[in-house]
């Protein structure tokens, strides 16, 4: 043990043999790190590692052959020794057998138990059979018991375990979920996500865009060591009514126009695959529907940002501690209702290509920027994003700028807001759902939608909710700031780096 001046904790200096070198090994509490280095000169900088012991997911000891130095039996340490407070000892785990490329149960069973059973935590199985088969079990397990709750699919296999933990979280502290301006309770346990959907930018549809928003990338044992670690990102969760009456719950994309479009027609052809997303998008585009409605929106004053001032969000986001702070602030001093009832409501009345609504950027390998760049993940707040009516080729020009370094607002026909709440309501709506179309229209009315590329306007699209549709055009959605929260971190600059090395890592040490 070597003393420090100054009061500073003692650090533990050890020796490491590794073949025929000998490696000094320090344990410096103060500094929160485990180091080891080569002590023959020259010392290179190259040679100087270090690892964060709160990044340590296990500890083993061995029982050295004396006469062969270099052999040892390693074994686990019958009690472990916890780095940090917040790691999960318990997780009640959701395995989507049939989701992506149903290749989940595997991407558990090969990459992610064995990780689990490393960092010594328990887990309660569940194959979900079913639709809805994790929402509806977690109102009637006891989730007071675990640390966590891991699901392991796509987007829509997330949705559904955060639907039923938001909703049970709800239930128990009276809150109803039908009042759209009812504030609701933070759930404290976190989710953990582990990939195995389909990454696919275009309708939103079966993908991992949540796990390559919140980690930046889409790698099995990345998350699993977020969720060993016990990593925490807060999330902003949007809820979605209509008529006073919940609908559902959004954490990516809300889409009306050309997203809903898409996810619509590709419903149509499951039997595609995943290339039916492609094959929608295309005949989507195509068709270049446009929809008048009217959108009154409540400005995020208490954001620090704008969705146009290219500040991304990542890990220890200030703009999202910041935003959230001021916000509890606003509400402890006002309150909501009243805070809702004295601020100014914009309107506006348009004919629109595509309505988009996003709680984060919705990042992805073919949008490497998603549709919104500087959306945060926590500060409450969503990007709304209103493309007007304009020209194909505009649209085009558009669409294409999701995949490269330019400025995807920088058009006359788009524009962006930073919002806390919004409604919309379609013309039809609007009318009253009067029947404004004779016999003859609605005959037309069928005849542009067998043959799309007509660009007549179908008086009505569909809302896309994180990949799921919605029935309802007029709708009503309002940001919960942090509501949830994930085992994660927010993406690190060089996440990918970092993602392939973990990966050979641990492959080795498996």
């Amino acid at each position: 043990m070597e003393r420090l001046p100054g009061g500073r904790r003692p650090r533990l200096v050890s020796s490491l043999g590794l073949g025929r070198r000998s490696w000094e090994v320090t344990l410096d509490e103060e500094r929160g790190r485990l180091a080891w280095r080569d002590p023959r000169p020259p010392r290179r900088a190259g040679e100087n590692c270090f690892v964060p012991i709160s990044e340590i997911i296990a500890v083993e000891e061995t029982e050295f052959n004396k006469k062969q130095r270099n052999i040892g039996r390693w074994q686990k340490m019958e009690k472990l020794h916890a780095f940090t407070e917040s790691r999960p000892k318990q997780l009640l785990v959701y395995i989507n057998p049939y989701g992506g490329k149903r290749q989940g149960k595997r991407i558990y069973e090969q990459k992610v138990a064995p990780l689990f059973n490393l960092a010594s935590i328990s887990t309660d199985v569940v194959i979900t059979e079913h639709a809805n088969h994790a929402k509806d079990n977690l109102f009637e397990v006891n989730i007071y018991k675990y640390d966590g709750v891991v699901c392991v699919g796509g987007d829509g296999m997330f949705s559904e375990v955060m639907h039923g933990l938001i909703g049970r979280m709800q239930k128990d502290s009276g809150i109803d979920q039908n009042n759209p301006k009812a504030s609701l309770v933070q759930c404290n346990i976190r989710i953990g996500i582990i990939p195995a959907g389909i990454l696919h930018q275009g309708c939103k549809g079966s993908t991992d865009c949540i796990c390559y928003s919140t980690v930046g990338i889409s790698d099995p044992v990345t998350s699993a060591l977020h969720i060993i670690i016990g990593d925490c990102q807060p999330l902003d969760v949007s809820s979605v009514h209509h008529n006073n009456t919940f609908l559902k719950y959004s954490v990516s994309l809300l889409g009306y126009g050309f997203y809903g479009d898409i996810l619509k027609d590709s419903e149509k052809k499951r039997w595609m695959g995943p290339m039916r997303y492609d094959y929608s998008g295309f005949k989507t585009f195509l068709s270049h529907h446009y929809y008048e409605g009217t959108i009154a929106y409540q400005p995020a004053k208490h954001t620090h940002g704008s969705p146009r001032d290219k500040e991304s969000c990542r890990m220890g986001c200030y703009i999202c501690k910041k935003s959230e702070k001021q916000l509890a602030e606003q509400t402890k001093k006002h309150g909501l209702k009243h805070e809702e009832g004295e601020e100014e409501w914009k309107v506006i009345k348009g004919k629109f290509l595509a309505i988009n609504a996003v709680n984060m950027s919705c990042a992805c390998p073919r949008s490497p920027k998603g549709l919104s760049p500087a959306a945060h993940l926590a500060d409450g707040s969503a990007d709304l994003i209103l493309v007007r009516k304009c020209s194909r080729f505009d649209f085009l020009r558009y669409l294409v700028r999701h995949t490269n370094q330019d400025d995807q607002f920088d058009f006359p026909f788009v524009d962006v807001y930073r919002v806390k709440c919004f409604q919309f309501t379609s013309k039809l709506s609007e009318d009253n759902e009067s029947n404004v179309m004779d016999i003859g229209k609605k005959r037309f009315g069928q005849f542009c939608r067998d043959h799309p590329v007509c660009c007549c306007n179908i008086v009505n699209s569909t809302w896309n909710c994180d990949g799921e549709t919605l029935d309802s055009s007029a709708i009503e959605v309002r940001v919960h700031c942090q509501l949830v929260k994930l085992f994660a971190r927010g993406i690190e600059e060089n996440s990918k780096d970092e993602a392939s090395y973990s990966q050979s890592s641990i492959e080795q040490l498996l």
